[in-house]
């Protein structure tokens, strides 16, 4: 239900009446969007590691015209933060989702939910390049959302349900499928869709029977099937962080540390395993899944993931529901290439590097035989192992379901990092002009014509505009 009194539309939710804005040039084709609307209870105090509840109901107009808190964590290392946006907003009610709509008066509209990235542990829904006017202007009702990271959101710790961040995606759904009509939307075609965890989040969606019926369509941006632990294993990563702060390894006790503790914990425990990724130490999940950029990400707790996303999926997880997936061609050089790792590597290092992760070295050995440089061979290497390959082998695992695979192959100059992972976000959103730290400062512009597209009529029609996937056929390319 709407009151419509431009520029400031009201929309009343399930919980209560919002006001939001209008945004664009009336003579363009304005879009409304509103901000930070709570989705379920702030987890702090005693519920910060508990599954996420409904959000207390309010009866004034919410002001929904600025975006809401993101969750706790800490930044980006430099080198990265010099590439890669990121926004750090402390407060308690950062379980928020926003919204764009061409018309909130409409009915039926495709819905589109974000789910960002940042290895389980960083990003917001607040960063410039997610803005979802852009999907609004071209007939979509984009939603963006946050949830919850790190140790609060997929530490797993006795006491607790594990995969909360999982929890909370579920409870982000279920609102939306509540209350996008109210927005326009048509809560019976929606697309979920992220890049990197949030498109490890997207596979284990698709696995995971908790979520059936809330999404019907699905794409995932530089992810995979494999990414889910043991709790055991997992188990050890916050028994460490548990050692660290002085206190019981309980949720209990966690619950009751400061959260900048927390998450300095949770730093030297990450930093730990990436100097150090022993399997007797961390555990083997934990170390040959986290290819020493994770070290906490979902869990098989036999509830939200009762086996590995791809698992799931080869046994029939989300059947029918037509899935989108791809990866970039350069996806690790955008972790190697700032942090001096291409230049610095030799033949012994890069070996060790894959070795450590628990991943085979035949490929490198190849590349390496071919005259390709050890850095350059490191991160082709692992950019195939960790993206490409398990992408490929995720779609064969679909033979009765539409899939649909691409590559991104559009190079940015910006420290070597070529199509590295995430160059590919502000193509998908239409949104180069504020994205040239990342793309460099003349990125091509039909290739975002090309990918926004794409995504805009997968989310219309299931179909983005090309073959369905068969085994041994190759990705459609993108740059």
């Amino acid at each position: 239900m709407t009151q419509n009194a431009s520029p400031s539309p009201v929309v009343t939710t399930a919980t209560g009446p919002v006001r939001g804005k209008r945004e664009g040039a009336a003579t363009e084709g304005q879009v409304s969007a509103f901000l930070g609307i709570p989705y379920a209870a702030p987890p702090v105090g005693p519920t910060a590691f508990a599954a996420p509840t409904p959000h207390d109901s309010w009866s004034e107009v919410r002001d929904a015209t600025d975006y809401g808190p993101t969750a706790p964590q800490v930044g980006y290392p430099a080198p990265i933060a010099a590439i890669l946006d990121n926004v750090i907003d402390p407060g308690a009610d950062y379980l928020n989702l926003n919204i764009w709509t061409p018309d909130e008066d409409a009915t039926g509209l495709p819905v589109m939910v974000w789910i960002h990235g940042g290895a389980f542990a960083r990003g917001s829904n607040q960063i410039a390049i997610y803005d979802g006017s852009t999907f609004a202007r071209d007939g979509v009702v984009c939603v963006g959302i946050n949830y919850r990271l790190g140790i609060p959101g997929f530490g797993s710790v006795p006491g607790a349900p594990d995969n909360r961040g999982l929890l909370d995606q579920i409870a982000a759904l279920e609102w939306v499928r509540d209350n996008i009509a109210a927005f326009g939307g048509d809560p019976d075609n929606v697309t979920i869709f992220g890049e990197s965890a949030g498109a490890m989040s997207v596979a284990s969606l698709l696995a995971s029977p908790l979520a059936e019926g809330l999404f019907h369509r699905a794409a995932m941006e530089s992810g995979n099937g494999f990414t889910a632990a043991a709790v055991d294993d997992a188990h050890k990563v916050t028994a460490r962080v548990a050692e660290i702060l002085g206190v019981d390894h309980t949720a209990e006790a966690f619950g009751k540390v400061s959260m900048d503790d927390l998450l300095q914990a949770q730093t030297q425990v990450a930093l730990e395993l990436t100097v150090n990724p022993d399997p007797d130490v961390w555990g083997a999940t934990i170390t040959s899944i986290g290819l020493g950029v994770m070290s906490t990400f979902p869990v098989l707790d036999g509830t939200v993931l009762q086996d590995a996303p791809q698992n799931a999926i080869g046994d029939g997880a989300g059947r029918g529901i037509p899935l989108l997936a791809g990866w970039n061609a350069d996806e690790f050089r955008f972790f190697f290439a700032p942090t001096g790792i291409v230049a610095a590597a030799t033949p012994e290092l890069a070996r060790g590097m894959i070795a450590k992760a628990g991943l085979p070295t035949d490929q490198f050995d190849e590349r390496l035989a071919h005259g390709v440089s050890p850095g350059d061979a490191l991160c082709e290497a692992i950019t195939d192992l960790a993206f490409a390959a398990p992408t490929r082998a995720l779609a064969d695992l679909r033979p009765d379901s539409p899939t649909y695979l691409y590559e991104f192959r559009y190079s940015s100059p910006v420290a070597d990092i070529r199509a590295g992972h995430a160059v590919e976000l502000p193509f998908v959103f239409d949104r180069l002009d504020i994205a040239h730290a990342l793309t460099g400062p003349e990125p091509d512009q039909s290739v975002a014509e090309a990918m926004h597209s794409a995504w805009v009529q997968f989310a219309k029609t299931g179909n983005p505009g090309w073959t369905v996937h068969a085994p041994g056929n190759e990705p459609h390319v993108f740059g």
